[in-house]
């Protein structure tokens, strides 16, 4: 070959090979252009983040800056913004608690309002109280007056019964033979229906359906007291006292609800003050018994007699009960004042814990009987409260009397026992135990004053303001003058004796019986405290005696 043709054929080679180069080429420009396209895009987006982000600050800034207050057309800077934004936040810091304030003294205020009111509202009731038991007294007393004026009368009356006796007679006999019907078997023991005694709801029913209470003449209730009188005769048997406590405490409340005097209102102006509105509120409301319990009557003579008669045999029988129950403690209270001296001579039964038991074996045993027979609770508080006030001077006067009483070793031996009296109490409540505990705090004091230890550290001030606070200067002086121990240990300091010596300055006072206390034995109740204590709804299911239901002159009894 030429050289001609070998330049021509590598011009040929040349020229195939550009084109397979251009070709390549060709087919690699849509891959490096799609790789372009994405990549500027990618950097194109974040350029564009990152050019936002600039901007949004920006138009904060520009959003910050139009809220910026300015003063005079100047803007102002972020320091003083935050200075007045203090100053404004310590003004609402007052102000809120200018208003706490208030709100706090408001609430006191309503607070103390509240209580004045609530306070006033008590008094409003206890004037109320005081107003019945006022109004009860005032027609007690027109009642005494009435029957004093009646017994005036009934001399001169008395030569007329005769003309009037022989059209009467049938009448009379005929209630005769029912009142010798009910007295046979109230006299029995019929017991109790709904806790109320029987024969007391049948006594009243009888009386109010015969209309003895409003009858000028009568003798239905001279037969009734006669009845009670002789009930009365067995005083040792406690369940029969205490039994006819219970009937005629609820015979005296049936009366005193519906017995009133005839004429006490009549011809009375109307009424014009608080007081006489109120009164007559009480009479009013006196009207609204519940039907077929009690009726309101005008009570003639006989019946308002009775009514005081019925009184006193409350009277008369609680102090049989309650001089019963002292009697029985006696014999036990004079060894639990001081304890024996050797207990080598004591039997068990007689040891000195014993002596306690029996004390409260005795309470346990009349607080039973007295349960048993529904007295009213008022009663049985005070039948317990006048005994433990007997105790208390018994013990305490010995103790201010008695040097061998009054020493340390004695003072725990009766702490012991005062232990069990307060146990007693806790357990027989409130609503028969009353404030019997209170009774006892002369004793009280006493002994804790005899069991105190160090009593010379102790100063006149704290005994009688914190120890000994019942305690009269000569009572506590006298205690502290006979107070030793078998250990010697000392009594108060020379500073408290020379300080209650100061004040005991009145000889009638240092009188050797002044600091003793006395017994009370006055009955402790009125017929208010009674009548109060129970209510007319309580008779509402009581039955009467099924005996005299079943007998055809009785049949009123079952309506």
């Amino acid at each position: 070959m030429t050289q001609l043709e070998l330049k021509e054929t590598k011009e040929m080679q040349n020229k195939e090979g550009q084109t397979a180069k251009n070709i390549a080429v060709t087919q690699e420009v849509p891959v490096t252009n799609d790789v372009l396209v994405k990549k500027p895009a990618a950097e194109n987006e974040g350029l564009k983040e990152t050019k936002e982000l600039p901007l949004k600050e920006s138009a904060a800034a520009s959003s910050t800056s139009e809220q910026v207050p300015t003063t005079q057309g100047i803007p102002v800077t972020s320091d003083e913004l935050t200075k007045k934004l203090a100053a404004e936040n310590e003004r609402l810091k007052a102000l809120v608690s200018s208003l706490e304030q208030k709100i706090e003294e408001t609430e006191k205020k309503y607070e103390e309002t509240s209580k004045h009111a609530m306070e006033a509202e008590s008094k409003i009731i206890e004037l109320k109280t005081a107003m019945q038991r006022l109004e009860e007294k005032i027609l007690d007393i027109e009642t005494e007056d009435q029957i004093l004026r009646q017994q005036a009368l009934l001399s001169a009356s008395n030569s007329k019964t005769s003309e009037t006796a022989a059209t009467s007679a049938p009448l009379e006999n005929d209630q005769q033979e029912n009142v010798d019907t009910l007295l046979k078997c109230v006299s029995q023991n019929l017991g109790f229906s709904q806790e109320k005694p029987v024969a007391a709801f049948t006594i009243y029913k009888c009386l109010l359906h015969w209309k003895s209470f409003e009858a000028e003449k009568t003798s239905v209730f001279d037969r009734l007291i006669e009845m009670i009188g002789s009930a009365l005769e067995d005083q040792d048997n406690n369940d029969h006292m205490a039994y006819w406590l219970s009937n005629t405490c609820a015979l005296l409340f049936l009366l005193q609800r519906s017995l009133k005097s005839s004429g006490s209102s009549a011809d009375k102006p109307a009424a014009t003050s608080i007081f006489s509105r109120m009164t007559q509120s009480f009479r009013s409301s006196s009207a609204n018994l519940p039907v077929g319990v009690v009726q309101l009557v005008e009570a003639k003579y006989p019946a308002l007699l009775f009514k005081q008669q019925l009184t006193a045999y409350v009277e008369k029988i609680f102090g049989i009960i309650r001089d019963k129950l002292k009697k029985e403690l006696s014999r036990h209270v004079s060894s639990c004042i001081q304890v024996p001296k050797t207990f080598e001579e004591s039997k068990d039964d007689t040891s000195p814990a014993s002596h306690w038991q029996s004390i409260i074996e005795c309470l346990n045993q009349f607080l039973s009987t007295l349960k048993d027979n529904f007295v009213p609770p008022i009663l049985v508080q005070k039948i317990f409260t006048q005994n433990f006030a007997y105790m208390n001077v018994q013990i305490f006067n010995s103790l201010l009397q008695q040097k061998e009483c009054s020493t340390f070793s004695n003072g725990e031996y009766v702490k012991s026992g005062l232990d069990s009296l307060e146990k007693w109490c806790t357990e027989a409540k409130e609503e028969y135990a009353g404030s019997a505990w209170d009774e006892l705090k002369h004793t009280r004091q006493a002994v804790g004053f005899l069991v105190m230890p160090e009593k010379s550290k102790i100063s006149y001030d704290e005994i009688t303001n914190d120890l000994c606070t019942v305690l009269s200067v000569q009572q506590f002086y006298k205690l502290c003058t006979l107070y030793s121990d078998g250990n010697n240990n000392e009594s108060v300091s020379a500073d408290v004796m020379s300080s209650m010596k100061l004040l005991m300055t009145d000889d009638s006072e240092n009188d050797s019986s002044s600091f003793l206390l006395d017994e009370d034995s006055s009955i402790p109740f009125l017929v208010e405290d009674i009548t109060d204590s129970m209510k007319v709804q309580d008779f509402a299911d009581v039955k009467p005696s099924a005996e005299l239901t079943e007998n055809p002159d009785f049949q009123f009894l079952q309506e």
